[in-house]
């Protein structure tokens, strides 16, 4: 039986990807696995039935046979672990790019995230003018380490993992509002991760939420 993913049912982005259960999508289309997705409206959410598969009422969540996984970071790194394609077989390799998993969510995705959510909903206070541009360094000192780290490499430790997966999807939550041209090499870094097949095809299916429009090889 295919493992099943919930998803927002009417999502925040309209559909751009930035979902968290777009990055399970994408692990599961790297890794060839085929998936179900059962959409959730937000108050099916916060219902105990919900509430049983996710403490905090939130997506994504992953049902395989017995098995009942939450966070998104924490499904990815299953089925990596699970499947072949996003991490290394050397053993030292495969303890990096789970390394820069945890440094994607841990590291790099809280100062963004705190920046995106002022950047959405607090442009009208009044501390937002003030507040803003330590929000955006916070970001930069995050995003000029990683610039340095990455040099002109194409993937974060040699070949495509489920670290790069992670920080691609963390990077991408910048967005429109906060553009990467200071940093090309980061700009190009994520272009790669889109440009992955199994990204474009996660990407269309979660778009076809949205659109009503059956993605490619979809009835």
């Amino acid at each position: 039986m295919a493992p099943t993913i919930t998803a927002f049912e009417r999502s925040p982005d309209r559909g751009k990807g930035l979902a968290r259960d777009m990055r399970v999508r994408w692990a599961l289309e790297e890794v060839g696995v085929a998936y179900d997705v059962r959409l959730l409206p937000f108050e099916a959410m916060k219902r105990h039935a919900h509430l049983a598969l996710h403490p905090f009422g939130q997506i994504p969540t992953y049902e395989e046979d017995d098995l009942v996984l939450f966070e998104s970071g924490a499904i990815v790194l299953h089925l990596a672990q699970r499947h072949a394609g996003l991490l290394p077989k050397d053993a030292d390799a495969r303890a990096r790019a789970i390394s820069w998993m945890f440094a994607a969510l841990n590291t790099m995705e809280p100062p963004i995230i705190e920046r995106g959510m002022a950047y959405l909903f607090e442009r009208e206070k009044p501390w937002y003018a003030e507040r803003m541009p330590m929000l955006e360094q916070r970001v930069d000192v995050r995003l000029a380490q990683l610039s340095a780290r990455l040099g002109d490499a194409g993937w974060l430790d040699g070949t495509f993992s489920a670290g790069d997966l992670m920080m691609v999807s963390v990077l991408l939550r910048l967005g429109s509002s906060r553009p990467l041209d200071a940093y090309p090499n980061l700009a190009a870094y994520v272009a790669r991760g889109e440009a992955r097949p199994a990204y474009g095809r996660a990407f269309a299916d979660q778009l076809a939420v949205f659109t009503g429009t059956p993605a490619p090889g979809q009835a």
